[in-house]
């Protein structure tokens, strides 16, 4: 084995097949693209971390960290899939706790390292928009458009513009999702080319690869 792996070198292979008598497991490097090893190492890297944070947790709720799996850790993975999952998903809501049921006073605890350790995932797209105006005043116009492309309600998604050159104004969106990305990007379309239309100027958008 020492001719594919070293002393605790931490690698991604694929389970090829299980010889449960003889007790052997048949692996495979080959079969685990780059992609999936990355990913793969940096779930196993997440569940390191969450682990300490857990035994935080546990520490400032006046329990050991075997007493903590048994009150709510197990269940924990259970309704989430992985504890660095709950992690994430009590980041992005502090109300998800309460509404599957979870009550006690290590809840308070879990929230607030949570929130203080866990940087939610974000999507990115981006494009740019083609302004024109030939009126005297266009210059105005245009700037005036541009502020509302970032007039977002949502304060989980931002919109930032970037002057390219005229007449390209560079549009990136941050969201927790591409869905709520995507249609955040449509209402700022909408706005923009909408204000630029209203003044006798025109606009189009064209999307970027990320």
């Amino acid at each position: 084995i020492r001719d594919y792996v070293r002393e605790n070198q931490k690698i991604v292979t694929k389970v090829m097949s299980v010889h449960t008598k003889k007790g052997h497991i048949d692996l495979s490097l080959k079969q685990v693209n780059e992609h999936q090893r990355r990913e793969k190492i940096q779930q196993w890297k997440n569940e390191q971390r969450a682990e300490k944070l857990f035994e935080l947790i546990a520490e400032r709720s006046g329990i050991t960290p075997d007493h903590a799996w048994e009150e709510f850790g197990n269940r924990l993975v259970e309704e989430f899939g992985t504890l660095y999952g709950a992690l994430e998903e009590v980041a992005l809501n502090s109300n998800v706790l309460a509404d599957e049921g979870f009550e006690g006073v290590w809840t308070e605890n879990f929230i607030q390292v949570a929130q203080d350790s866990i940087v939610p995932p974000t999507v990115e797209i981006r494009g740019y928009f083609k302004l024109g105006i030939t009126s005297p005043n266009g210059v105005d116009v245009i700037r005036e458009a541009l502020k509302l492309a970032d007039k977002v309600e949502d304060d989980e998604i931002t919109i930032t513009v970037q002057y390219l050159g005229a007449p390209r104004y560079g549009v990136q969106v941050k969201a927790l999702n591409y869905k709520d990305a995507e249609e955040e990007l449509k209402l700022a379309q909408d706005r923009v080319i909408g204000y630029m239309t209203e003044h006798g100027g025109e606009g189009s958008f064209h999307r970027t690869e990320t």
